[in-house]
């Protein structure tokens, strides 16, 4: 028997014709083959080389091609020269289609998009939980943003929802007794941004919080004073780096994620989402 070839043409990476290929073909008892992956055909004229060659070696076609002018190709090109071919893709599509009456996106190589996000989005994740709370400041300059401010001002639930967006947020609580990390001051300001209360708002979540706990509500964590104390120095220390602040007493934080979003468009910073 002859050496039976393959041909897999694809305007993404192949992998899919590629395994397909080779899960039908470990069926037969067949030792002499080949199965050659052509990736990244987007034009006519690479398309017809390929073709060409295909003739040349007596093979069968696979082809996943969203873009229909270069599939319809293929398949007029294989009937003419009497080529075995199957496109992988469309008839699967059109079905959908007829099932949906959905248009599709024809985009080459979109699943591959749709996994790089959802990894970068898993990654930015794993940063917000690392790097919450202050647990290791070495994660300041490996952030796309860091988040500062006193005890329930939102820092870990905007750090998780930008994640969401794949940024990577690090946050810092600011308490009075405790020394800031110098990374802290290493960073550029425009990284930076601060979050704040207003003293009714946060005695009252801090008396809830303290209940949920089973503690006393009047613990000095909860008392208005406490609270005016921590304001003042985080003001202080807002003010020294030259960062925004924002107000979160009256905003749900969809809300304030979005005031975040703008802020870093403006201070020029890259988002992940923008990134082609």
């Amino acid at each position: 028997m002859e050496r039976l070839a393959i041909y897999i043409i694809s305007d993404s990476l192949g992998e899919t014709g590629e395994q397909v290929a080779r899960a039908v073909v470990s069926q037969f008892d067949i030792k002499d083959y080949e199965v050659r992956r052509y990736p990244y055909v987007l034009d006519m004229s690479f398309l017809k080389e390929i073709l060409g060659e295909c003739k040349k070696d007596n093979a069968i076609v696979l082809y996943t091609l969203v873009d229909l002018e270069l599939a319809d190709y293929v398949k007029e090109y294989c009937k003419e020269e009497n080529i075995p071919n199957i496109d992988l893709v469309n008839p699967v599509m059109d079905a959908i289609i007829s099932k949906t009456n959905l248009t599709p996106l024809r985009e080459p190589g979109i699943i591959r998009k749709l996994d790089e996000k959802y990894f970068r989005r898993v990654d930015a994740m794993e940063f917000a939980v690392k790097y919450d709370d202050g647990k290791d400041p070495r994660g300041l300059a490996k952030a796309d943003l860091v988040l500062i401010g006193i005890s329930r001002t939102s820092k870990t639930p905007l750090s998780m929802y930008l994640a969401n967006k794949n940024i990577k947020v690090a946050n810092i609580p600011l308490v009075p007794e405790s020394p800031l990390p110098k990374e802290l001051f290493e960073i550029p300001s425009k990284k930076i941004v601060g979050l704040t209360n207003t003293p009714d708002k946060l005695n009252e979540i801090r008396q809830e919080r303290l209940k949920a706990l089973g503690l006393s509500s009047n613990a000095n964590y909860a008392s208005m004073e406490r609270i005016l104390e921590e304001i003042e120095y985080a003001e202080e220390i807002m003010k020294k780096l030259g960062c925004p602040v924002i107000n979160v007493a009256t905003k749900a934080i969809e809300e304030t994620a979005g005031l975040i979003l703008e802020i870093m468009k403006e201070h020029g910073l890259e988002l992940y989402k923008d990134r082609k």
